[in-house]
């Protein structure tokens, strides 16, 4: 659903695009008319154009930041819960940035069978790292990604977006000490989804349609973190927040003077956080 959200921006949306990946589409398989099809639609509902805004706003904020951080020798990059993000197979920067693309083995295999589908070519700096954060150990995940090449010497940039909601608090804090024990220099980027109490009604009015659907597949909406909430995990987990954005804070509000359907909502936080040096 994420990379049906990011190829239908540049489908339904207008110019400039908030975010441009141009593989999203190649992506979805056999699904894209199906599922592009809805947002074609019925691209002004709120449930798609929240589900458009979401995602093109927390992977340009991350996207951006991992250019910054490469320009200031960062070469690693490791993605909690890849699916189907496709920055490995289209970025120039791949190509001084190592990937490490985590997620649960089906998941992986199943990317694995559409990049052969459609002939996309896994290039040399992306390595595949399965790991169930529900069924593994979290400590277990650093051995995970050293033993696929992760050099636990070197800063990396971590994104985590789109996960947390799905786990338990517990899974989220374990993950977060592994995530402290990396090089000093590493960031990381995670999405939080807002309690009821703090969403705006747009939010809570796509929470409640989604979560709902979520749940019918199996895969219940378990952990809200207010700021606050996500201040103490990271700080209780040694790790330093940095900064909290919002998604009309991704970018200049000029850049929300848009004419199509896309408004920023209070749904979901993205909050960055750095491994301090001791």
């Amino acid at each position: 659903m994420a990379a049906a959200a990011r190829a239908a921006h540049l489908l339904v949306d207008d110019s400039p695009s908030i975010f441009v990946d141009p593989l999203a589409q190649t992506f979805l398989g056999q699904s894209a008319e199906e599922l592009l099809g809805y947002h074609r639609s019925y691209g002004g509902h709120p449930v798609l154009a929240g589900a458009r805004t979401t995602a093109v706003t927390r992977s340009r904020y991350t996207e951006d930041r991992l250019a910054e951080l490469a320009r200031g020798g960062v070469e690693q990059y490791v993605i909690l819960g890849a699916g189907l993000d496709s920055f490995a197979y289209r970025s120039e920067l791949a190509a001084s940035v190592k990937v490490f693309e985590v997620d649960l083995p089906a998941t992986q295999e199943w990317k694995r069978e559409l990049l052969v589908a459609t002939g996309t070519k896994v290039p040399s700096s992306a390595t595949f790292v399965p790991f169930d954060f529900e069924q593994e150990s979290a400590h277990s995940l650093a051995g995970h990604l050293v033993r696929a090449g992760f050099d636990p010497d070197r800063p990396a940039l971590v994104s985590w977006l789109g996960v947390t909601m799905y786990l338990t608090r517990e899974a989220v804090g374990q993950t977060l000490a592994v995530i402290s024990g990396f090089p000093p220099g590493t960031e990381l980027i995670v999405e939080h989804l807002l309690p009821a109490e703090l969403r705006d009604e747009a939010g809570q009015s796509y929470a409640e349609a989604v979560m709902a659907a979520a749940a019918e597949q199996g895969e219940p909406w378990r952990t809200f973190l207010s700021v606050e909430q996500m201040d103490a995990l990271l700080r209780e987990h040694r790790l330093n927040p940095v900064a909290y954005v919002q998604q009309r804070e991704v970018m200049d509000p000029a850049g929300w003077e848009r004419t199509d359907a896309l408004r920023p909502f209070n749904l979901s936080v993205l909050a960055r956080a750095s491994v301090p040096a001791y």
